[in-house]
């Protein structure tokens, strides 16, 4: 079989891992013990740590003959065994190595593994072919004791290694390794091949004895699998088929049957799909295709017969129709290992291939979840954390694993320089050293101690082909006082970007690499098509108007790309009465809900998925958007229920499970979804829960309570608040007497204003059905629109507010913002607040339930990060002072400033600083512009009036 062609490829050079080499040594002598290790960080009390939250990390002690080694903590166990086996050789002085064998060092061992497979030495081996084997030998006839070199390929991958340094291009199909084994057979003088066949048998007949303790007595009932058909043409949708196998038969048999082909040795199989201890495979038919292969033919013909969707599942050339099934021999076991592979397990394999789909699988919420724009903290997130699922991903893709650098600066300022442009985050003011750390390690360049601990980390992600080429990178210029945040949020940045993309496939790569939206963030076009053109080729494929067609709706690899996320909600009707406990940006909500699949016109009401404590974090992305609208509208103990059109039909079918079978038959375009919740609890965001902890009472109300004081002083009759939100200030003024008549509020979040709108509405008409005077308001307005965009509307209010608004905002946005207040707004006071950046680390370090940062003495002057996930930018006192007096003198305003939380006579100032402005000519006629006294920029969300 096969020329002397095929024996000229140039084997890849394999290096070999310090445990292999260990191996290589010492044999089973080498003895690896892992333990796992609780982070703890002290908290300042001598002698008291804390347990740090979020996954254990792994040490491993090697022993071995000479020496015992302990690993330094990593992640993950195989990380900590590599780590002692490197240990261990640089303690050794042993040399890394190459297994770079010559083509005929390769052939000998290929031949020598063949023959040793056959021998009786290897039948009471836990050996998966050793089930292989003894059913070959049970068959009677023709048939007896023939093993498929297909089986014996798959399931050995030793045999396999070596044809891989024979043909490289075995990796990719598994066509390839057939001749290589049959040649090897031939020139082995213990085992037998017919020309033509892909048979392999034993020549000489095993002993009685060993025939004896091979053939399995044990008498068991015929066995029912389930497996999916994936038929080659993208036309024809997959199917169910089962799986009868007998007590006495051969499972490959079977198959071979469904597949239509003569014999069991006609069937091809792939490598295993999914977890590594898992039996899935794709089985396919050979008679398409020529026997007599080798690597300098030309396979461009077969393209017409590649099965996309079987590629994309297991990244190898699959053929024809195949059969895609959980069964097969164990190491673990004598029996044959079957499970079913459902409609529902398609579905949601082909989900879990998605970027996000790791983490909506580990969530448990298919349809409800989102993968979360932001790692906030490891005590909010929820499920697997970002650097597992870039893994997983890169795994599910095989690729090599991620490689993740982190970057230590240390020696950091505790300010910026006075030079620094407020457009730039802030950072150390002069040049840091750095050190690096490769995966998660702590010896720095100079292979000394991390200096992690007395500065801040950075992280860079590198993805690599299949042939170690850089395909993305990505190198964010953030800072995060933990080596970790930095390392998850690095993760959490390219799984944002290859969601994006995956969902987009339409556009060329080019554009996407090339556009604004990878900042940070550089890929190489030619070699990332190359390594996901499964994904682009069945994305072309399903461009074509036969697969509009129903049938097909979900049933391959890119149509579950383009998810989308502007199908119409109903408004929700929520019930119950209102507890006042809503919660807001930051806040931790847990949830019950159900979604159901409701036919119009018709009692059909399927379940699909469910769950009775769903955590989340208001603001991150974490849910799609209509469960957390209307989460932001309720209050804790109430329920509510919504309805919308359906997703991508593919997040269905996942969600739907066993119920896949039936669900896939239905025509879903009559179908929508409902949707129930309650709102179970709400935890306060971390910015408040930080500031109760040190402020009594907390900063929001001393806010309130200093806008109030100018309020009564200045005599304002009206009073507009810029970023209003959920309507908090406007709110809590009512609780207030005063000689406001008119508020009004502006935001540009809608899901913000409804809540507001909910919350001021009920206490105004409270008080008016009272009819009392403990309200002067007449008129409350709430508008939809950007507060850097002028509305004549609001034109010379007494008094404006914008209190902590202005750092959730672009440093850019918050002075067009300034500008346009003043010089088009023209209030007669304006008054800003926005958190004092200085004023961070006692914040952090007197939160309780924020233990898992450093708290000690050492480090209470290191930069701390931002008080919320969602801000933009925090100021120096000198920055904000810089930027409030350049506006008023440009707009002919006074401005002085003052502050909540410390004091302006200790250092570090006011945790809120605030700036007033005021007109310096106020009994004037304003200098405002008058060119756009009717432009009517925002939209009226709501309006009350005392009439």
């Amino acid at each position: 079989m096969g020329t002397e062609e095929t024996t000229t490829v140039v084997p890849k050079r394999v290096t070999l891992t310090p445990k292999a080499i260990i191996h290589q040594k010492y044999g089973n002598k080498a003895c690896y013990k892992i333990e796992e290790v609780k982070e703890s960080v002290q908290t300042g009390c001598p002698g008291l740590a804390i347990p740090q939250q979020g996954p254990c990390l792994f040490r491993c002690c090697l022993e071995l003959p000479e020496i015992s080694i302990t690993s330094e903590p990593c992640t993950r166990k195989k990380d900590a065994e590599q780590s002692a086996a490197k240990m261990a050789m640089e303690k050794l002085g042993i040399q890394s190595t190459t297994n770079n064998p010559t083509i005929k060092e390769a052939w000998d061992e290929l031949v020598s593994r063949v023959s040793y497979i056959f021998s009786n030495e290897f039948l009471p081996s836990p050996h998966p072919l050793t089930g292989h084997l003894r059913d070959a030998l049970e068959r009677e006839g023709d048939l007896h004791g023939l093993v498929p070199v297909s089986v014996i390929a798959a399931c050995d991958q030793k045999l396999n290694n070596i044809c891989k340094s024979i043909n490289h291009k075995v990796e990719s199909d598994p066509l390839l390794n057939m001749p290589l084994i049959l040649r090897a057979a031939k020139l082995s003088s213990s085992v037998a091949t017919a020309e033509g066949k892909l048979w392999i048998w034993r020549q000489n007949p095993y002993s009685p004895e060993t025939m004896e303790a091979l053939i399995n007595r044990n008498s068991v009932e015929n066995i029912w699998v389930e497996a999916i058909r994936i038929p080659c043409s993208v036309e024809q949708p997959v199917q169910l088929v089962s799986l009868n196998i007998s007590s006495n038969g051969y499972y490959m048999d079977v198959i071979a049957e469904k597949l239509g082909v003569t014999d069991a040795s006609h069937v091809l199989v792939s490598r295993t799909i999914g977890k590594s201890s898992s039996e899935m495979r794709l089985y396919f038919s050979s008679l398409e295709l020529p026997l007599k292969l080798d690597s300098s033919e030309d396979l461009s013909h077969r393209g017409e017969t590649i099965n996309l969707r079987a590629c994309y599942f297991s990244g190898q050339d699959i053929y024809g129709d195949a059969i895609l099934a959980s069964i097969g021999y164990t190491w673990k076991c004598k029996d044959l290992f079957h499970e079913d592979v459902t409609l529902g397990t398609y579905y949601r394999m082909l989900v879990g291939r998605l970027p996000d789909g790791g983490y909506k699988l580990s969530r448990d919420a298919i349809i409800a979840a989102e993968l979360p724009i932001a790692f906030t903290t490891r005590t909010n997130w929820r499920g697997s954390f970002p650097r597992d699922l870039l893994c997983t991903f890169c795994r599910q893709h095989w690729l090599p694993e991620p490689e993740f650098s982190t970057i230590g600066i240390s020696n950091p300022t505790q300010s910026p320089s006075k030079k620094q442009k407020t457009g730039q985050k802030l950072m150390a003011s002069k040049p840091a050293k750095e050190t690096e750390y490769k995966n998660g390690g702590t010896v720095d360049a100079n292979g000394g101690e991390s200096v992690g601990f007395g500065g801040t980390f950075k992280c860079e992600v590198k993805i690599f082909s299949k042939s170690q080429d850089l395909i993305i990178e990505c190198s964010p210029g953030d800072c995060y006082r933990k080596q970790s945040d930095a390392i998850q949020s690095a993760a959490l940045k390219v799984l944002l970007w290859l969601h994006k993309y995956f969902k987009r496939l339409d556009i060329p790569i080019e554009k996407w690499s090339s556009s604004e939206d990878v900042v940070g963030i550089r890929v190489y076009p030619k070699i990332f098509s190359k390594e996901f053109a499964f994904c682009l080729s069945v994305h072309t494929v399903q461009n074509t108007s036969v697969l509009r067609k129903c049938s097909l709706l979900g049933s391959n690899c890119v149509e579950q790309l383009e998810i989308n996320q502007q199908y119409k909600v109903c408004s929700p009707n929520i019930g119950g009465p209102d507890s006042g406990a809503s919660p807001s940006n930051g806040s931790l909500v847990c949830i019950s809900y159900g979604i159901s699949l409701v036919r119009e016109g018709e009692d059909m009401k399927e379940p699909l998925e469910s769950s009775d404590e769903f955590e989340f974090e208001i603001g991150t992305g974490a849910v799609i958007p209509q469960i957390e609208s209307c989460v932001t509208q309720m209050s804790i103990n109430q329920s509510a229920c919504f309805s919308t059109e359906l997703p991508h039909q593919l997040l269905v079918l996942a969600a739907a499970g066993d119920s896949a079978k039936s669900l896939s038959l239905l025509s879903l375009k009559a179908c929508f979804l409902e949707y129930s919740m309650n709102l179970l609890r709400v935890t306060e965001p971390l910015e408040d829960r930080m500031e109760q902890a040190l402020f009594s009472p907390p900063l929001s109300k001393q806010r309130v309570e200093y806008a109030l004081r100018h309020i009564n002083e200045s005599c304002a009759t009206t009073l507009v608040d810029f970023g209003c939100g959920s309507g908090s200030l406007l709110d809590s003024l009512l609780d207030y007497p005063t000689i406001l008549e008119k508020i009004v509020g502006v935001d540009i979040s809608r899901k913000s204003l409804s809540r507001a709108a909910k919350v001021i509405h009920s206490k105004l008409s409270a008080k008016s059905d009272l009819d009392t005077p403990s309200s002067s308001i007449k008129s409350a307005v709430l508008y939809d629109g950007s507060i850097t965009v002028f509305d004549s509307r609001l034109y010379g209010f007494d008094i404006g507010t914008c209190l902590e608004v202005i750092e959730h905002m672009e440093e850019d946005e918050a002075c067009k913002f300034g500008s346009v207040v003043l010089s088009s707004f023209c209030p007669r006071i304006l008054i800003v607040s926005t958190p004092n950046y200085e004023y961070n680390p006692i914040l952090q370090k007197s939160s309780i339930s924020n233990r898992d940062e450093e708290t000690d003495e050492k480090n209470s002057s290191l930069p701390c990060r931002f008080r919320n996930h969602d801000h933009k930018f925090e100021w120096t006192r000198e920055q904000f002072n810089c930027w409030a007096f350049d506006l008023a003198s440009r707009h002919n305003y006074t401005v002085e400033f003052s502050g909540v939380g410390g004091s302006a006579d200790a250092e570090p100032g006011f945790a809120s600083q605030i700036a007033v402005f005021r007109k310096s000519l106020p009994h004037q006629e304003d200098q405002c512009s008058t060119n756009e006294d009717l432009a009517h920029h925002y939209e009226v969300m709501w309006e009350w009036n005392r009439s």
